[in-house]
């Protein structure tokens, strides 16, 4: 497992500002599942919320709505294939942890897993909202831990060391770009 350090929570917003494809991990009753998404955002500092959509046809979902909690997971350039796969196989034919290589390490506070090897985790909790997320798919959650490699985010600012641990962004068709090099203005 990557080395994690503790991101302070009004500062998790940082770990998903520059809009990188996640991973969302769910589980519940003994079964556990991942999937990739492009559609999640920081929504509030303190306390630290995010939003994501997850389908309602999805295993997750399912997992997410029992459990009322998951995590998401920033992966890498290295592992844009392991998140095309999750991204496109369903959990109900796939134990994608074992068959796809999407470790799951044990999280902190939720019961959900931490994708091994990510640059960046957020342990969330469902804020209750169903119109929302039967009308439209999206959750909105309180982030009650946040972890980060310190390789790639430290003292509140991401420095990626090198091309195969830049965050990954997904366009559609499986193509992906990965995050550029920062500059100032």
């Amino acid at each position: 497992m990557t080395q994690r350090i503790a991101v302070p929570l009004p500062k998790a917003y940082l770990l998903l500002n520059h809009g990188p494809t996640v991973l969302v991990s769910s589980a519940h009753g003994g079964r556990r599942n991942v999937m990739a998404a492009a559609w999640s955002m920081a929504l509030d500092f303190d306390p630290p919320k995010v939003a994501v959509v997850i389908d309602k046809t999805t295993l997750t979902r399912e997992l997410v709505d029992a459990s009322g909690e998951f995590v998401l997971s920033v992966p890498s350039r290295r592992q844009a294939a392991m998140t095309l796969a999750v991204g496109t196989k369903s959990g109900r034919e796939i134990d994608k942890f074992a068959g796809l290589g999407a470790g799951g390490a044990a999280a902190s506070v939720v019961g959900a897993p931490l994708i091994e090897d990510c640059l960046a985790w957020l342990e969330c909790r469902v804020i209750a909202e169903p119109h929302i997320q039967q009308t439209y798919d999206l959750f909105l959650a309180e982030v009650v831990a946040a972890w980060a490699d310190p390789a790639a985010f430290s003292e509140g600012r991401w420095h990626f060391p090198d091309a195969q641990q830049r965050s990954i962004h997904y366009l559609a068709g499986g193509s992906f770009f990965t995050t550029g090099d920062e500059f100032q203005v």
